[in-house]
């Protein structure tokens, strides 16, 4: 996938980029940045975890399966609390507000072959620190302080063995936060990128 991303970036023939990463692409992000640095002038990794990091995907998803939710994006990406969930729904009120040229959804062929590449990026426990350190480009870490897909320690990790990194947490968030909190992530991406 970050090879992939490497040729669609050069496509593009910008010399440097500014890479955002949600989720897998986060993890994308962080080898992009090590195998290409040349390539890349600053990256923002939102709910994201390290090589080798913490996480709980299969258990989070199934257990979001089985409450039911008319969007199952409600309880994976988004806490139980009452604001949170009301964000969660003005999220996906937005996220569904085209009805036309809309992107197909995924199906189990994407899911699965997601949910693969995430258990195999945090299988590899002994590799974590090493990419984290070889990084040398500023980086923007955004977590939800109550992501139960990848904890947000993985995030405290991840600003600790950084040489240039600056990390936020959005109060009462899940694995949504920069949907649940979009223009502060936008003011915080900004102000980032213009540094």
């Amino acid at each position: 996938m970050a090879s992939d991303a490497e040729t669609f970036i050069r496509g593009l023939g910008s010399p440097k980029v500014d890479l955002l990463g949600f989720s897998l692409g986060g993890m994308l992000t962080q080898v992009l940045a090590v195998q290409h640095p040349g390539l890349i002038r600053r990256l923002i990794i939102a709910g994201a975890a390290p090589r080798g990091g913490e996480e709980h995907l299969l258990a989070v998803v199934d257990e979001a399966f089985a409450r039911g939710a008319t969007d199952v994006r409600l309880p994976l990406f988004f806490t139980p609390s009452e604001e949170s969930q009301r964000a969660g729904r003005a999220f996906v009120a937005r996220a569904t507000m085209r009805k036309e040229n809309r992107d197909p959804d995924s199906g189990e062929d994407v899911s699965n072959a997601q949910a693969k590449a995430i258990i195999g990026w945090c299988a590899r426990k002994h590799e974590g620190e090493a990419t984290l350190r070889a990084i040398s480009q500023p980086t923007l870490i955004v977590h939800g302080s109550d992501d139960t897909m990848f904890p947000s320690i993985n995030t405290y990790n991840m600003f600790k063995a950084m040489r240039n990194a600056q990390l936020v947490l959005y109060p009462d968030s899940g694995h949504g936060a920069l949907f649940q909190y979009p223009a502060r992530f936008v003011a915080h991406c900004r102000t980032f990128l213009d540094e």
